[in-house]
């Protein structure tokens, strides 16, 4: 399985991200926050899960993998890796099997770059009953509008203290605002970006 990294090898820290649902581990989106953090002196890994690794050779569109084979690849991920300190997450999807595993994992913190609360138009089907007792510290990085998960909607969901949300403004799934905000993308993405850096600073993530 192929692990892409970016940032130095003698960086404490180690940050593992991967893809949201329908687009690979190297988009823009993606390649801006690890080339960010890389740039930053992070050490940065991505990976694709099984059906986007046979999606990027056959060129031919599949839905995900079945849960529990998402489950398992971020496992075998994680035991090919060593850190002395060790962030796990993602872009949507991503992260939200990342925070499945991240107390049994005993990693230092989770970065989740829009967690999906719940599928598109079925805010009822909400995707938390794990993240109320999560132990491990966490960074949720979420478009104010996001449809899977808006500002409104989170407000009254019974999530753990230990995971701190940080809301880009007018955002979208992925941070995108629209253009009567007077903001912009990029002026999210580095919000976003900054933010990321910031929350691997804290002391308990050394």
């Amino acid at each position: 399985m192929k692990i892409l990294f970016d940032g130095p090898k003698n960086s404490p820290l180690l940050i593992v991200l991967t893809h949201g649902a329908a687009t690979p581990m190297d988009t823009p989106f993606m390649n801006f926050f690890a080339l960010g953090l890389a740039k930053h002196g992070l050490r940065v890994a991505r990976f694709e899960f099984p059906y986007m690794a046979k999606q990027r050779i056959s060129g031919n569109k599949t839905p995900p993998n079945s849960t529990s084979i998402l489950l398992e690849t971020w496992h075998e991920i994680l035991s090919k890796l060593r850190s002395k300190s060790l962030i796990i997450g993602g872009k949507s999807m991503g992260g939200r099997i990342a925070s499945m595993i991240a107390d049994e994992s005993g990693v230092s913190g989770l970065v989740c770059l829009g967690y999906p609360f719940h599928p598109p138009g079925k805010p009822e089907k909400v995707r938390i009953k794990h993240l109320a007792n999560l132990d491990t510290p966490a960074l949720f990085l979420q478009g104010d509008r996001d449809p899977l998960g808006n500002k409104i909607e989170v407000a009254d969901y019974p999530i753990s203290p230990n995971i701190h949300l940080h809301w880009l403004p007018d955002g979208d799934h992925s941070f995108k605002p629209r253009k009567k905000s007077g903001f912009t993308e990029q002026q999210n993405w580095y919000n976003a970006l900054k933010t990321i850096i910031l929350f691997t600073d804290r002391p308990e993530l050394k």
